[in-house]
């Protein structure tokens, strides 16, 4: 149940997966597998991956593996991911919401640490619109829990960050649209401190779209 709230903003930035799509199945057979061929811990593995570019994650894991290696590696679990959308789904709500910010010419961005050609298969197979302005992990030097992808979607859309509503679901992106200065709205049940005060929702279908000339506002 989503508990009541009001936002206003000039802009809206989404994380995508956990957030706008449900890949839960797809990432966690990919990173366990990932896992065992390494002698990993998959739910540690799991756990510090979510939300953050592949490559941090196999800095993380890899220490020992030259960069090359690493990179070889990335691509290998990027071509898994992308040969797997079965179970892909949209977030309860998100292509609604997605269109009616659309059709309002909100300015709507994707926020992600996937990469552009993961992140596009993904939003098309749980049939969430794309918008316009997509910033990926192909986009950015430093991903998440650093706020680049996000102050360079706010700077892309034209509006101030300060200004704008960031919809997250992990640690990692709710720590970089913090760091950003947007608003931060949970998607979910991920707890932290650093989601301490921060509006929570499950899903979309509670949440109503209203304007006032270039302000958006979304009720619950």
């Amino acid at each position: 149940m989503t508990h009541p709230f009001s936002v206003n903003a000039d802009g809206f930035l989404f994380d995508m997966d956990g957030t706008l799509v449900d890949s839960t199945t797809v990432v966690e057979a990919v990173w366990t597998r990932f896992a065992g061929r390494h002698g990993l811990d998959a739910e540690t593995v799991i756990r510090f991956s979510h939300g953050r570019p592949s490559m941090d994650s196999l800095a993380e894991f890899l220490r020992g593996h030259s960069i090359e290696a690493r990179e070889a590696i990335a691509a290998d679990l990027a071509r898994q991911e992308l040969d797997d959308t079965d179970g892909i789904v949209e977030i309860v709500g998100a292509g609604a919401l997605i269109t009616a910010l659309q059709q309002v010419r909100a300015p709507v961005a994707v926020v992600t640490s996937a990469p552009r050609d993961l992140a596009l298969l993904r939003l098309k197979a749980a049939a969430v619109p794309v918008p316009d302005v997509l910033v990926s992990a192909d986009d950015i030097a430093r991903g998440k829990p650093d706020p680049e992808g996000f102050l360079k979607a706010a700077d892309l859309l034209g509006v101030s960050v300060a200004q704008c509503v960031a919809f997250e679901d992990s640690e990692a992106g709710v720590l970089a649209a913090c760091a950003s200065g947007a608003t931060t709205i949970v998607v979910g049940t991920h707890t932290s401190a650093a989601t301490t005060g921060l509006v929570r929702i499950p899903h979309y279908a509670d949440i109503a779209l209203t304007t006032d000339g270039d302000q958006f506002f979304l009720h619950a």
